[in-house]
């Protein structure tokens, strides 16, 4: 019973909603019809003269004041409608509209909007946007003890945000840790250990768990965080290899004798892949670039699976600084595919293979007057394609936008990605003569190509409307963060900025010319309040003025007869 009432209920609800959402024009006139009826009981003519006696009598400063109340007010919204959208990227006006007033209005929920999305042909794009805003691991992300740390000290202030420091807690305790690792005292203190909030309560605890016995996961953690330089970071990274190495060899033996043993080999594999990477960068970032690219070559044959670590944008990023051109071009031709997700280190470095072998005689002026070669719009069409990936990268690289220290997680597509991309390869960029020049001479064409990125792209998928909150919690507060497309400001803003401007001009003219705003506000009452305000024209106003301020009549002319 209770459930048939429930339902009568619904239905009815449903209706009316129907009613008000397509029917609003009969509510209307039903309601003028019906205060047209009662007009004779409710005694409107009175009631209108009374009120308009009332306004009648009122004095200038009731104006002055209700005008400048009006401004302070308008004025209050318009700046909490200000910070609001400088904070969050929208109006909280609309926001409360859209969330609260438009299901009440009979407004489609969004549940429902994207089940039925889900069943048309845009289906495949709302799922490659929703995987393109998911955040990953930064494969050139910096020592958080030799590196991070040092800016903190220097600066006094914190590059690494809490979100993304807890992304990374989070990646540890994934790739470091395993369900057997409470069997063994060393690995089950480290197991809390990257649960732990507070750097220092870690370190302790990567000392405690060395003290048991060789434990690799301790070495990584005093590497990352403990070490304050390279060559401190790539000395412990060396003797967790050697413990990593060992239990690799153990747990490999034994991954056959059951899934424990196999979550044990596949955590001692993450932990040996990281390590080995880890050390190829304390390579590269003391100088040994060519030691560090052996290495990496060597860790992509042993582990050719692991490709959640992306160590071929390593790779591409020590050959660029060997300019070994042709063996990046050879590693672009195998991960520059149409099945694997894109990056900007991949569209970028390809662009900037193409833009080399144009832009060092390359000019503005000569191409605008013989036109472009084959390899000229081919650089400039891979410029095109990148800048369509993430178009936040060209004013890093052109230096419009300040660089800061790239965090530990991007998002593909977003700022932090080309924060990332643009810290490690502006240089890369300056060395190439003329390719900066192409680059600012072409980026900007590329979004004519895509007037509307939210809703169609031209070589990828729309861009996704995610990124800004994303980036907003990557990237730290001192940061500005990159916003694509440009957002307008929205129409509540604008109608409070024009309200509190309007309502000013009033106050100020009524408090400086008290008697004719009073007799311009009693004539506008007169129109509205008025049973005859049809007969009322523009005509009678100014009469009316002229009278109550005793202007004389101008003075004929007789220069001109009719």
């Amino acid at each position: 019973m209770a459930e048939a009432g429930t339902g009568f209920l619904e239905q009815l609800k449903s209706c009316i909603v129907w009613s008000w959402t397509y029917l609003w024009t009969v509510w209307f006139f039903i309601v003028l019809f019906l205060v047209y009826i009662l007009r004779v009981p409710l005694k409107i003519n009175d009631n209108l003269s009374t009120v308009s006696m009332f306004l009648n009598t009122l004095t200038p400063k009731f104006y002055v004041a209700l005008t400048g109340t009006s401004s302070l007010i308008s004025g209050l919204i318009l700046i909490f409608e200000w910070w609001y959208f400088r904070k969050y990227g929208t109006s909280f006006i609309e926001q409360v509209s859209v969330s609260h007033l438009r299901p009440l209005l009979g407004g489609v929920d969004n549940n429902s909007s994207n089940n039925s999305n889900s069943s048309n042909g845009d289906s495949d794009s709302n799922r490659q946007s929703v995987s393109e805003c998911k955040v990953w691991r930064n494969p050139l992300n910096l020592f958080r003890g030799a590196e991070y740390n040092r800016y903190t000290w220097v600066t006094g202030r914190e590059p690494l945000t809490y979100y993304d420091m807890n992304l990374s807690a989070q990646d540890h305790q994934t790739f470091f840790t395993c369900d057997s690792d409470h069997l063994r005292p060393a690995d089950a203190i480290m197991q809390k250990a990257w649960r732990e909030r507070n750097p220092q309560a870690r370190i302790s605890a990567a000392h405690e768990a060395l003290e048991i016995n060789e434990c690799a996961t301790a070495y990584i953690l005093l590497a990352e965080e403990e070490a304050t330089t390279i060559a401190e970071a790539e000395k412990l990274f060396k003797q967790a290899l050697k413990a990593g190495d060992g239990c690799y060899r153990r747990s490999q033996q034994l991954q056959h004798h059951g899934s424990q043993y196999e979550a044990q080999h596949r955590r001692d594999t993450n932990v040996l892949v990281y390590i080995k990477r880890r050390l190829a960068m304390c390579a590269r970032r003391l100088g040994r670039t060519r030691e560090a690219v052996k290495m990496m070559r060597d860790l992509m044959k042993e582990f050719p699976l692991l490709s959640m670590f992306n160590i071929h944008e390593n790779l591409l990023e020590a050959l660029l600084e060997l300019q070994a051109y042709a063996d990046v071009q050879a590693v672009l031709a195998k991960y520059d595919d149409i099945s694997l997700p894109k990056s900007a280190t991949i569209c970028y470095t390809a662009a900037l293979l193409k833009a080399r072998a144009v832009s060092d005689k390359f000019s503005p002026e000569a191409a605008s007057r013989r036109g472009l070669s084959t390899a000229e719009m081919n650089a400039v069409e891979a410029i095109h394609r990148a800048v369509e990936f993430n178009p936040h990268v060209p004013k890093y690289l052109l230096e419009m936008k300040s660089l800061i220290l790239p965090p530990e997680h991007i998002l593909k597509r977003g700022d932090s990605e080309a924060i990332a991309y643009a810290f490690f390869h502006l240089a890369h960029w300056k060395r190439v003569e003329g390719a900066l020049n192409l680059l600012h001479c072409t980026w900007e064409g590329t979004f004519r190509m895509i007037p509307y990125p939210l809703e169609k792209g031209h070589l990828f998928y729309p861009y996704p409307i995610c990124t800004e909150t994303a980036d907003r919690e990557l990237l730290p507060s001192f940061h500005e963060v990159s916003v694509y497309p440009k957002k307008e400001l929205p129409f509540f803003i604008l109608f409070t900025a024009g309200l509190c401007s309007f309502t000013a001009m009033l106050a100020l003219l009524t408090h400086q010319f008290p008697e004719l705003m009073g007799v311009f506000a009693k004539a506008m009452i007169d129109i509205f309040c008025s049973a005859e305000f049809r007969d009322w024209n523009c005509k009678s106003i100014f009469m009316r003025v002229e009278d109550e301020l005793e202007i004389p009549p101008a003075p004929q002319s007789h220069h001109f007869q009719n």
